[in-house]
């Protein structure tokens, strides 16, 4: 079935599982944040606090396009909105990066075992995957592109979810502090990799996902693939700024 085939009364209802998919990846991104920067500081897990700041600036992100599309001119402000994204995606990994090599040098507090730690990055290993299946099997029936685009960054989640987990567990079971160090270094990666999408205009922000469904269907299905997914052939994120 073709975008273009679809019922209006299944778009409306697929529209709705969007928002729906939308919300709960916001609520619970501002959960994981509070978890794992609580669990970072107790355990002085460089990972997790990195992990967790990772997910604020996803929920700042969606609240700076939210806060755009507000405005009577939104394409004043896009220029301006998504370099603020950039840099400070570009200041996280930055902060990461020197507290990695200072706990690498022996500069840093001892790592704690984080039982709590562990519980949100394997609690995000089962959420985002299930999230980002739904997502993926909407945004296809939809054909939109933003939503499939929305569905790849949640995989991303579910990568840095396992990064940051490995080294958790290697530290715990082995002793292994380095281990959640080359996490963060990891962790410094993607966010630098999402700053510099950011800088070019990229940013996937949930709520651009939103805006787009209000614009109806995008191109259909067998447009282009996106990497990170088997079934089939999925679309490749625009680049007008939309959605995470």
């Amino acid at each position: 079935m073709t975008a273009a085939a679809v019922p209006d009364a299944r778009r409306t209802t697929l529209h709705r599982r969007v928002r729906w998919i939308v919300a709960a990846t916001i609520a619970y991104n501002v959960v994981e944040a509070a978890v794992a920067l609580g669990a970072g500081h107790v355990a002085s897990s460089t990972a997790l606090v990195g992990f967790g700041l990772d997910s604020v600036i996803e929920v700042a992100s969606a609240a700076a396009v939210a806060w755009q599309f507000t405005r009577r001119d939104p394409e004043r402000w896009e220029r301006a909105t998504v370099k603020v994204i950039a840099i400070v995606f570009f200041a996280l990994a930055a902060y990461i990066t020197v507290e990695a090599v200072l706990h690498l040098t022996g500069h840093g507090d001892d790592v704690a075992h984080s039982p709590l730690g562990i519980g949100i990055a394997v609690a995000s290993l089962v959420v985002m995957p299930g999230l980002a299946w739904i997502e993926h099997r909407t945004g296809r029936e939809l054909g939109s592109r933003s939503v499939m685009a929305d569905a790849k960054q949640l995989l991303l989640c579910v990568y840095l979810s396992a990064t940051v987990l490995v080294g958790l567990l290697a530290n715990s079971v082995f002793g292994w502090q380095w281990a959640d160090s080359l996490a963060a270094l990891v962790v410094a990666g993607l966010a630098a990799r999402e700053g510099i999408e950011a800088w070019g205009g990229e940013v996937e922000s949930a709520v651009g996902v939103l805006n787009d469904l209000e614009d109806g269907p995008e191109d259909g299905p067998g447009d282009g693939p996106v990497d990170g997914f088997e079934e089939g052939h999925v679309f490749a994120p625009h680049d007008d700024g939309s959605n995470r």
